[in-house]
């Protein structure tokens, strides 16, 4: 498992870096550390109880907690403060970023959403769809991918 050696919070930019001793670095946006938060609000309690997130596009990093040696809390301006981020997550969204990105645009499509209109605060499904998440009623993208 590499180990980090240098996580820096870049607010004007809108991402993370972090850096590990295998000499891997990456710089992951904060949306899509939001979107993919490891909280049981986002991935729910089990497969299939995922919850689209929606209108993150301009979410903040306020500050970030340690949480022992295996990883950190992100405190996002939306409230969002319960996802713990481990060193092999941090990892994973930083190298998978690609194929991360296109399945989340991929989801907010599925659920309704055009263009990039699910990623804005004012989010607001097509063909009168409400919610967009899992269990909000709103015919959406969790569970197909």
């Amino acid at each position: 498992m590499p180990t980090p050696t240098n996580l820096t919070i870049r607010q004007q930019s809108k991402v993370l870096e972090i850096a590990f001793d295998d000499g891997a670095a990456f710089a992951i946006p904060f949306e899509l550390l939001r979107v993919y938060s490891p909280s049981a609000e986002v991935k729910g309690h089990g497969p299939g109880q995922e919850v689209l997130q929606v209108g993150k596009r301009d979410v903040g990093i306020r500050g970030a907690e340690p949480v022992g040696n295996y990883g950190v809390k992100p405190l996002f301006t939306d409230g969002h403060e319960s996802g713990i981020y481990t060193w092999d997550y941090l990892y994973k969204l930083g190298n998978e970023h690609d194929r991360l990105w296109q399945d989340y645009l991929a989801r907010l499509h599925a659920a309704g959403y055009e263009g990039d209109s699910g990623r804005e605060a004012s989010a607001v499904p097509v063909a009168g769809q409400k919610g967009g998440g899992c269990g909000s009623g709103g015919g959406g993208g969790c569970g197909s991918h």
